[in-house]
């Protein structure tokens, strides 16, 4: 076990979606550095196969909660669950989402529901029902919220996906300026391509949203798109940079090293996309103001509306 991860062994973490994927690759990350686990799950074979690893290489069995990220009260239980069943809950990872692909000027409301629904209203759905847990809790603690680098970059073939991770984006940068005067941690990860079938969501669609504005699903062209994902980062190095990037307390953790080139660009368009007129005393006054608070949050502070005005 690493130096810097030795303060998570023995901390309880529960992970949406733990048994395939990115999520696996954190649950075994988590498992080695001797956290304890909840892992949800919908696929009865990805969780034998889980569980399988966790026997063979010696460790703890996690507790397994069957979960659809979209049912509240399904959420509400599962954090009743877990607690009950471990004393605490330390760790929270909202990590299961679908990723969707198609042409968003053609897009439905049900293409829309169903997107957004698993991949930010999940999110939701994990912080509003782990949250009380965690202020119950002692100790190190942590929400973790899966994004992705499409949280940054937009394209013209995942829109919703997009505008979806743009969300949990913003919710967790926020959430984090009221989690820190709490001693608990909050990070927005976004992770790149990882070696996963997360490409073929489409194949899994619920029944409740067929109603796609996207078409019907070209088989071959998504199969030959989930090919450059063999390319890939290993999930498991994924979650040791997570786990990693936990144990340094980063509000931010960028998984992969390859987007220089875009972000540089996001920054010179930014600046120049502003105007160059001089803003009046007053509007540079409140701003003064907003980023005194933001500091003082990440300070420890907790921030009210007078502190804004």
């Amino acid at each position: 076990m690493g130096e810097e991860t030795k303060d998570w062994a023995s901390r309880v973490a529960f992970i949406s979606g733990g048994v395939s994927g990115l999520g696996f690759g954190i649950a075994r990350a988590f498992a080695l550095a001797r956290m304890r686990l909840a892992l949800s799950y919908r696929n009865e074979d990805y969780r034998s196969k889980a569980a399988a690893w966790f026997a063979q290489n010696g460790l703890e069995e996690p507790l397994w909660v069957r979960l659809d990220v979209t049912d509240r009260e399904g959420f509400a239980r599962a954090a009743e669950q877990v607690e009950a069943h471990f004393g605490a809950v330390h760790v929270v990872v909202n990590n299961a989402g679908v990723s969707v692909f198609g042409n968003t000027a053609e897009a439905s409301h049900a293409d829309y529901d169903w997107i957004m629904g698993v991949n930010f209203g999940g999110v939701v759905n994990g912080v509003v029902s782990f949250l009380p847990a965690l202020r119950r809790a002692t100790g190190r603690r942590h929400v973790v919220n899966i994004a992705s680098m499409a949280a940054y970059l937009s394209g013209p073939q995942a829109g919703i996906y997009t505008a979806s991770k743009f969300a949990v984006r913003g919710l967790t940068e926020s959430l984090r300026y009221n989690l820190v005067p709490l001693g608990i941690g909050c990070s927005l990860v976004c992770p790149a391509l990882v070696a996963t079938n997360a490409w073929d969501s489409a194949f899994r669609r619920p029944a409740e949203f067929a109603d796609s504005g996207f078409g019907e699903v070209n088989r071959s062209a998504l199969e030959h798109f989930g090919k450059a994902f063999s390319a890939g980062m290993d999930p498991l190095e994924a979650g040791q940079r997570i786990l990693s990037g936990m144990s340094e307390e980063k509000g931010l953790i960028f998984t992969h090293p390859e987007f220089a080139e875009d972000f540089k660009a996001i920054y010179e368009d930014s600046l120049a996309a502003l105007p160059l007129d001089e803003a009046p005393p007053e509007r540079l006054e409140v701003e003064r103001m907003r980023r005194a608070a933001n500091k003082a949050a990440l300070e420890g502070r907790e921030i009210t509306i007078g502190d804004l005005n």
